[in-house]
């Protein structure tokens, strides 16, 4: 089933560039957006249906993933940059390097968070079919959706 995906990835190039606003308006930056894109698999639901057949994301892959999402943000902010638009909303004490320092090292007091946020995973995967819906329409704008449909079922 990669042959449907290998054939768009000049249209998911496009589409990248075009949701990058919605992942920089979000709480994600683009390394965690990258990584989190990385745990995702697309496929087409109801292929053989022309009219209710729609991409949809798995995304049963991102709580493994979860814990390096949170590496990723650890390190951004110990370089002294800003996580995605919402900073993650994960600490509430402001931090600061020693902090996140302590963080990476696994030493922070995080509130005893020892996994990845329900919250944070349900972002994630709201986000990740935000892009798969966008995906489809600019398969369908651009006359390819029929094709890659018929494709996902060989």
């Amino acid at each position: 089933m990669s042959e449907w995906t290998d054939a768009i990835v000049g249209e998911r190039m496009t589409v990248d560039n075009q949701f990058n606003d919605r992942v920089s308006a979000s709480r994600f930056s683009s390394q965690e957006w990258g990584l989190i894109m990385t745990a995702t698999e697309f496929e087409i639901e109801d292929a053989g249906d022309p009219e209710d057949a729609r991409i949809v994301a798995d995304t049963s892959s991102l709580p493994a993933i979860m814990p390096e999402l949170e590496n990723v943000r650890s390190q951004v902010a110990a370089m002294g940059g800003a996580p995605g638009g919402d900073a993650g909303g994960s600490s509430g004490s402001g931090g600061g390097l020693v902090d996140s320092i302590k963080g990476a090292l696994g030493l922070g007091g995080g509130g005893g968070d020892s996994g990845p946020s329900d919250e944070e995973i349900d972002a994630a995967e709201r986000l990740v079919q935000e892009y798969a819906d966008e995906l489809q329409a600019h398969l369908e704008e651009t006359g390819k959706w029929e094709r890659v449909r018929v494709a996902y079922q060989e």
